[in-house]
Order: structure tokens, then sequence, then C-alpha cells
């Protein structure tokens, strides 16, 4: 784990040699949130210019299957009761300037988050509680490599009674489809998921956190959920190819790719917060400072 900005590490030798190896670049940056936090965040265009800027520097990093996936939440306008469009515009501008494509959008919906904006969902209540993130799978290629037979998950209940019974209402639905006799009546090792991921991220039996209470750390306060982090990285990498996240935080994505039996790379400026994710791993993960 790399402690530096990076933009530093960018431009570090260990940076310039992973040119063309990444196979996943999966982050959560700093949302453009109207209240500052400690783990920084710019506002207004400053953050769309931000972002934007390192979209060509990241595909450099990726091989010519690589991925891209970026969670990002929702920002509201200061003072009002109103989204902002920052999250949209930057998103935009980062495919723009990188010349990428966007794969397909995801949805991150943690059912358990606290509401918020506090003042317009539980003060004056005028809007229900904001509880999803964006997810955007991106990459220069149209074709990266991916496998949904590697994140399918279980059957439901009324699937696996219509998979006994063999029985279904097959043929034309209002929409236009046409469901024939035998389209589903092949057990597969699991159904494919949607685009919609649910996922809490509220465990008081995390190590992470009762590492960070036990030993008095800063527990960063935009935790990537782990379901996210598997999920992006079994559908879109092979066991041994690398993953980068350059906003690591609490390095969950380092944690999980690890589990995975892949290689990774996490880059984190505050010494605190990698103190913290040590938490994930054990002491055996280390913190060096990259150099020019």
């Amino acid at each position: 784990m790399h402690q530096c900005k990076i933009e530093d590490f960018l431009d570090s030798r260990p940076g310039l040699a992973l040119r063309g190896r990444v196979q996943l670049i999966l982050t959560s940056p700093p949302f453009p949130l109207n209240r500052k936090k400690k783990y920084g965040n710019l506002q207004g265009q400053q953050y769309v210019s931000w972002l934007s800027d390192l979209a060509q520097r990241f595909k450099q990093l990726l091989t010519p299957t690589g991925s891209i996936v970026m969670e990002m939440g929702n920002a509201w306008e200061r003072g009002q009761p109103v989204m902002s469009t920052l999250a949209l515009e930057a998103l935009l501008a980062f495919l723009k300037t990188g010349e990428l494509k966007l794969c397909q959008q995801f949805i991150c919906y943690n059912p358990a988050r606290l509401p918020s904006p506090a003042q317009w969902v539980n003060v004056e209540r005028i809007r229900v509680k904001d509880a999803y993130t964006h997810v955007w799978w991106m990459s220069a290629s149209a074709r990266p490599t991916a496998n949904n037979r590697r994140v399918l998950k279980p059957y439901s209940t009324s699937m696996l009674t219509l998979l006994r019974t063999q029985k279904y209402n097959a043929g034309p639905r209002p929409s236009e489809h046409h469901i024939g006799k035998k389209s589903f009546l092949h057990k597969h090792d699991g159904a494919i998921p949607s685009n919609v991921l649910t996922l809490s991220n509220t465990s008081n039996h995390d190590p992470y956190l009762k590492y960070c209470r036990e030993n008095d750390l800063p527990i960063h306060p935009a935790r990537m959920p782990a379901g996210l982090a598997d999920f992006f990285i079994k559908f879109l990498t092979n066991r041994g190819q690398l993953v980068l996240d350059p906003f690591a935080g609490s390095n969950t994505t380092g944690a999980c790719a690890g589990r995975l039996d892949r290689r990774w790379i996490s880059i984190e400026p505050s010494i605190e917060y990698i103190a913290g994710s040590l938490g994930r791993f054990g002491p055996r993960v280390k913190a060096t400072k990259s150099a020019r």
C-alpha cells in the first residue's frame, strides 16, 4: 500500500512501471459534497476538472481488456433541497477526456443507510432518504474481460419450484417478448444478477471497525461495502491479475482482492487511514512512500 496522493504515484517510478498492467481499477473517489470531509473533497467545477484530468492517466494503466469501476454518490446543492448534477457532469467529462466506453451502470442500494440529507428528510420532511450510490463500469474496449458466471446468485424459491415442476407460463408477453416452452427448464449454477446490488455496510463485528476502536484510530467515513468489491473483482478479473484502488481509504478493495487471489496495489495519502486498514489484514501489510 502506497502512502501518497494518486497524482504523485502516477508520476513515480512504481506508477510509470504499472502502465498496461492493471486489469481493474476499482475505486470510490471523494464525492463532490458540500460539506468538507477529513478525507478531502473538491467542489464545483474544480471537482469535475480534477477527476476528468485523471481519466487518460488511469486508462494508460489498463491492460487492453481492463476496466475502470467507479462508485459515485449523490450530491445536493448547498442550502437547497435540490440535487446537484456535479457527479453526472464529472462522469461525462471523465468518459470524454479518457475516450472511454460506458459498459454498464449499476446501483448500489443500502437499505440500512441513515436518512439524509437530514434537513430535508428528517427536519422538514420534504424529501425521502438518499439510499444508493451509482457505480459506473468503463473500459477502453467494448469487450473488456468479464464473465457473469463468476457472480451468479442463488435461485429464488419460485425459480427452484419451477425447476422442480418443470412448469411455467410460456408464450408471448405484453412487452412483445416470446418465452419459449423450454427456455427456463435448464438448471444452471445460479441466477444471473441484475445491475442493482443490495448491500448493507453496518456490521458491528467488522474486524476493521474493531481494530480501529481498539487502537484509537479514525474510522473512514466513506467505506466501500466489501460485497461491492467482491462482485466486481470476481466479475471483471481472473486469479493472479492486478487490481488497483487509487483512493483506497480503508482499503476494502485491497482486502477483497487479496482474499480472492488477485494481486493488488492501493494508494492512500492519510497514514492514519492506512494504519486502520491494517485491521483488514493484520500487521503483515506495510505502507510505502512512493518517490519520484
